[in-house]
């Protein structure tokens, strides 16, 4: 079993958050998955962002406001 680090984006309304995640990769089940740390952190991300909580959603991920590109 090995691990490595990868990026994560998620996408809430005008937000998008870049995460950083482990992948662990094994030769039983599944592969690859997260830790249950990190998959708990991106849920905490979603939820600080559906509730335009940036403060706490900059503790744990870079944030990004999404602007549309005029047409």
């Amino acid at each position: 079993m090995h691990s490595r680090k990868i990026k994560k984006f998620l996408h809430e309304g005008q937000y998008a958050a870049e995460v950083e995640v482990e992948l662990i990769d094994s030769e039983k089940g599944w592969e690859p998955y997260l830790k249950l740390e990190d998959a708990l952190k991106l849920d905490e991300i979603r939820d600080a962002l559906r509730k335009n909580d940036l403060k706490r959603a900059k503790k744990l991920a870079k944030i990004y406001y999404l602007k549309p590109v005029a047409a």
